[in-house]
């Protein structure tokens, strides 16, 4: 665990506060003894814990009133989301799992999925009805062995019609078949005209265990004999931070003079990733990457994220030593994606191209049911962990992603007519990025729907920013 936690530090304090509840119900998997796991972690841990009134260290008064408390939850899911504060407005990324395996899967890139990544957007006409749009199609996966391609449209999913309400049950399939239409702008550039028709084609995919590469795209674009490296990043991911270094060694050789930074579909991750790449893009060796700030009972172990010139294996960092970075986002973009583009900010000129961003400053840890929440040592009667808000992150400057997000220096859609191909220089996004390199900022038509939702909002775990 990242050496935010002085656990030995705080064990005195730790065992004063908790000594008097002990937890004598039920064997040492059952429903009591998680929840007695759940409160003293978010006690512990949680970020918002002042604004918590439940989380107070002064809350019982005795054992037998933690242990009524306790007992008024039937599960440890409803007295974790009790504890919550503000779920609609401030905390909206605090979870629970049942199964701390597949949550360390997946923070390794390692997932069960058909490949495919989707975009959905309300139907012409309706504030209910949907439809979808296939906006990456992964290398090796399910769905790359289909006639499944970006910018196909569909808005049924085993014949039934796509709603707001029923997409996360229809896409929990581990077998589902999408029906395509077609998506008609009859030539205008506003949406209330537009149309949606049924087709006849079907696809049929299904999920499989796959590990996802973050690095999608990395190649070096020609432009008047400009040499710019162009990164499709779609994740954090400590473990292929390796095969991101090997990236910009690639750039390094070809003496890139620009960089497109491309996090249109990237939800966050890693805080170490984050600040590896940070110094791969400007040469920097040290000095305040991020700062992280937890809860009042923590706050000597507020930290700082800096610069470096190694990996955590040691490998020397190859940079690019820019002064300038152009970087691609959309309403996808979260967490460490955020950080990179509000970190940088405080030292090298960031070109925000696309749409504004989630909004989202704070960070995450996963906490186990052990002495110190801690992996090791883990309660073996059950695999119960939390992944709570524990800190929030600001740049050198003590400035925070607003939570309305990241607004775009130059503001350009996706159109739901003309996606592109994916590191095709026509691409919009691409495209507006290149012409903002020639020719310096400039205005875009901004016509268009907006997704209400994409695919990986259904994954409980999307849009994390980790410690690690």
């Amino acid at each position: 665990m990242n050496s935010i936690f002085k656990f030995a530090l705080l064990s005195l304090v730790f065992s004063l506060t908790f000594s008097c509840f002990e937890d004598n119900d039920d064997t040492a998997s059952g429903n009591s003894d998680i929840k007695n796991f759940v409160w003293k972690a978010m006690n512990f841990a949680y970020l918002y814990k002042d604004d918590s009134p439940n989380l107070a260290n002064d809350r019982f008064g005795s054992d037998s009133d933690y242990q009524s408390f306790l007992n008024g939850y039937e599960s440890p899911e409803g007295l974790f989301e009790s504890l919550i504060y503000n779920r609609e407005t401030v905390d909206r990324f605090s979870w629970i799992t049942n199964d701390y395996i597949a949550l360390e899967q997946q923070f390794s890139g390692v997932t069960k999925t058909n490949g495919a990544e989707f975009n959905f957007y309300y139907a012409p006409g309706s504030s209910s009805d949907a439809f979808g749009i296939v906006r990456l199609v992964q290398p090796n996966s399910n769905a790359s062995a289909t006639t499944l391609t970006r910018g196909h449209v569909f808005n049924k999913i085993d014949g039934v019609t796509l709603t707001e309400d029923n997409l996360r049950t229809l896409l929990s399939s581990e077998t589902y078949t999408i029906h395509l239409a077609t998506y008609n702008t009859n030539g205008t550039d506003v949406p209330e005209d537009d149309s949606l028709t049924d087709g006849t084609e079907t696809i049929t995919l299904t999920k499989t265990v796959y590990s996802e590469n973050p690095i999608f795209k990395s190649e070096v674009i020609t432009v008047n004999n400009e040499n710019i490296g162009y990164l499709m990043y779609n994740g954090f991911v400590a473990d292929y931070d390796a095969q991101l270094n090997t990236a910009f060694g690639e750039f390094q050789a070809q003496n890139i003079q620009k960089l497109i930074l491309d996090l249109r579909y990237n939800p966050g991750g890693s805080v170490n990733s984050a600040t590896a790449l940070g110094s791969m893009i400007t040469g920097l060796s040290n000095g305040i990457f991020a700062k992280l700030q937890y809860n009042s009972d923590l706050q000597s172990n507020n930290t700082n994220y800096d610069f470096t010139s190694t990996l955590s294996e040691g490998d020397a960092i190859n940079s690019v030593g820019l002064d300038k970075v152009y970087v691609i986002t959309t309403g996808s973009s979260a967490s460490a994606s955020e950080m990179i583009v509000n970190s940088l900010r405080s030292y090298i000129d960031v070109v925000q191209i696309g749409t504004k961003t989630v909004g989202k400053s704070q960070a995450s840890i996963t906490l186990y049911d052990s002495p110190d929440f801690q992996r090791q040592g883990a309660n073996s009667g059950h695999l119960y962990a939390l992944q709570p808000l524990v800190a929030i992150t600001v740049n050198k400057d003590d400035q925070a992603v607003p939570s309305t997000g990241l607004t775009p220096t130059i503001e350009v859609k996706e159109t739901v007519s003309n996606y592109g191909v994916l590191g095709d220089v026509n691409e919009p996004l691409l495209a507006a990025a290149l012409a903002a390199i020639q020719a310096g900022r400039f205005a875009i038509d901004v016509n268009g729907i907006t997704p209400i939702l994409d695919s990986n909002s259904f994954k409980p775990h999307s849009q994390e920013m980790y410690l690690d």
